[in-house]
């Protein structure tokens, strides 16, 4: 992505924005400048960010069906970037229950598709980004985490349908999928790592050597910037997020269209 786009009043609106990979990347845009509209359930994480950042606000709930359509029409982002999920339960398959099993589905597929569905009824101004974090177990599966692996694949699919729709009715909105790998700098990763490296009868730092240098809030939030910033044709439709910054992932599902002439 060579190309960067100047638009007046850029607002970007950043979902689960208190901590890890989002609070980096609520920083790092408003770092360029970028009015941003932090969203959390917790006001003290967010009042730090309002402090130290001058950025805006809004304790929800954003797996709430009201939230997504309420803070869009108050806010009337051009970017809307969807980082919130809860932390699945590390244990092997038959230690899950239905519950802890499927607590992604409830909280991240659902976020997902509240927000990516008002997107598109609102819609969102021409021009506009919506960025879906979604995660490398998407890619390679997540055997102590439930269904934590199958929920952020659908994150994926949730992105290219809406780009489908988008496409079809002209609206001129782009939408991504970023996967993030695994790394052990966030609340997320941290459980992950040490639960994997026991598994495989490694120590943490056996297990992470072959991840090389392990990605950080910073760093998701320099490539987030960058995107949010980058012209619309040369966003790929999903990305693989490391330490080395953003790499374009080929679609290997068939798109409806392709679908159609088989």
């Amino acid at each position: 992505m060579s190309s960067v786009v100047h638009l007046p009043e850029r607002t970007t609106l950043v979902v689960g924005a208190s901590r890890g990979l989002g609070r980096g990347i609520a920083t790092a845009i408003a770092a360029i400048n970028v009015p941003v509209i932090a969203v959390a359930r917790t006001a003290s994480g967010l009042a730090e960010l309002s402090e130290a950042h001058a950025i805006q606000g809004e304790v929800a709930d954003a797996s709430d069906p009201s939230v997504a359509g309420s803070l869009l029409d108050r806010h009337d982002p051009t970017a809307l970037v969807l980082v919130a999920g809860a932390s699945p339960l590390m244990r092997t398959l038959q230690h899950q229950s239905w519950e802890t099993f499927s607590v992604n589905w409830q909280t991240d597929v659902r976020i997902t598709f509240h927000w990516v569905r008002e997107a598109l009824l609102k819609p969102l101004r021409p021009g506009s980004r919506v960025i879906v974090v979604s995660s490398g177990a998407a890619l390679n599966g997540s055997p102590l985490s439930g269904g934590y692996a199958g929920a952020k694949a659908t994150q994926r699919f949730i992105s290219a349908y809406a780009q489908d729709e988008a496409d079809r009715a002209g609206l001129d909105i782009t939408f991504t999928a970023v996967l993030p790998r695994i790394t052990p700098l966030t609340g997320l990763g941290r459980p992950a790592v040490k639960a994997y490296a026991a598994r495989y009868g490694k120590t943490e730092e056996e297990y992470l050597e072959p991840f090389g240098e392990p990605l950080s809030p910073e760093i998701a939030g320099a490539a987030l910037a960058e995107l949010v910033r980058a012209d619309a044709t040369t966003i790929a439709p999903q990305y693989l997020l490391s330490s080395a910054g953003l790499q374009p992932l080929e679609q290997h599902a068939e798109s409806p269209k392709e679908r159609s002439r088989a």
